[in-house]
């Protein structure tokens, strides 16, 4: 019997590893998708802000190239099957490169770029995209605690035990004549000290702290200025809604939010009433299958739909509609300043 369950316990966890490998792939396409949207309107109005005003487009160039190095070590990260980032291993390089990546990337966008954005349709809506992205990176790579932990559960026994084997305790005697009672210690015993769990080792770069209510603010202010500057089948206000379902998703483990999101963002292309160009129609028909996509995580295969609830509460069944939450870039903390790093490429 010993030897079934461990096989089953073995099974059980292969099965979990590779519905995990499954799901990092999906939600690598979909974050690979949008950064090539980004990066793609981003070298435009590199390019377009350079003649008006040659500082915007230099920053605007520098977040391009870090983008670029950011989408290979991503890559490169997603081949990995666990990033420890507590010890030292082979993938410990890649990790510091994609935090400093990240830090240096949102430090350029909130101290240089978003202050230089609001005569900007566009790439106002971008600026603000892109820092929720650099949010998110973080979230998924240096967050604290870990979502990685509670994204697969482990191994958990459906053994009950027999309350009638449960046998009441002999009466303790308090008296204390006849016997000596040993004191009790005030400190530890010699050789033994207090035992301080690791912290992540890009600690020194980015201080290891929940990113995840940070990102999802900025997130929400970069859907609700889509909402309110870009119609519904622009590229960009897709590439917002379609990472933004992702985190969700992955992230808060809001499973029904992220498809009610994505559906509802389905709903405002065809309800669009702009008109677009071949280039524009060719990205939002893209990022709209990638929308299908992430609508479709987690549903089984009698086609109930899944999500993955957050810890100890429900998935709620309603999307956040970004317009009606107001928040303002002071709620926002910035970005940590690069320690020793003057020029941020």
């Amino acid at each position: 019997m010993a030897t079934i369950s461990n096989a089953s316990r073995q099974l059980t966890e292969f099965i979990q590893l590779q519905v995990h490998e499954i799901l990092n792939q999906i939600f690598f396409f979909i974050l690979m998708a949008t950064f090539d949207i980004d990066q793609k309107f981003l070298g435009q109005f590199a390019k377009n802000t350079n003649n008006d005003n040659p500082f915007l487009s230099s920053m605007l160039f520098k977040v391009l190239g870090l983008s670029v190095l950011l989408t290979k070590k991503l890559g490169r990260a997603r081949k990995l099957r666990r990033l420890d980032t507590t010890r030292d291993t082979k993938s410990l390089q890649l990790y510091y490169h994609i935090i400093w990546l990240s830090r240096e990337g949102l430090v350029i966008i909130e101290q240089y770029i978003l202050p230089m954005v609001a005569d900007y349709v566009e790439l106002k809506v971008l600026a603000y995209k892109l820092r929720a992205s650099f949010y998110h990176i973080f979230v998924l790579y240096h967050n604290q605690p870990s979502i990685n932990r509670t994204a697969i559960p482990g191994h958990i026994s459906s053994s009950i035990p027999d309350r009638n084997s449960i046998r009441r305790s002999p009466p303790f005697d308090f008296s204390t004549e006849g016997r000596s009672v040993p004191p009790i210690p005030s400190s530890l015993p010699p050789g033994l000290t207090p035992i301080s769990m690791p912290r992540p080792a890009a600690s020194f770069l980015l201080p290891a702290m929940d990113f995840s209510s940070t990102a999802t603010s900025c997130f929400t202010m970069a859907a609700a200025l889509a909402d309110q500057l870009l119609p519904g089948s622009h590229p960009i206000r897709l590439s917002v809604k379609l990472e933004y379902a992702a985190f969700l998703y992955d992230c808060i483990h809001d499973g029904e939010t992220a498809k009610v999101l994505a559906r509802q963002s389905i709903r405002d292309v065809y309800e669009a009433p702009e008109g677009m160009d071949d280039d524009m129609f060719d990205d939002a028909a893209f990022l709209v299958a990638q929308l299908g996509k992430q609508m479709r995580r987690g549903q089984s295969a009698s086609g109930t739909s899944g999500s993955t609830p957050r810890n100890g509460s429900a998935a709620t069944p309603s999307t956040p509609r970004a317009r009606s939450i107001p928040y303002s870039d002071n709620g926002i903390p910035p970005a940590v300043p690069s320690p020793g790093v003057q020029n941020p490429i």
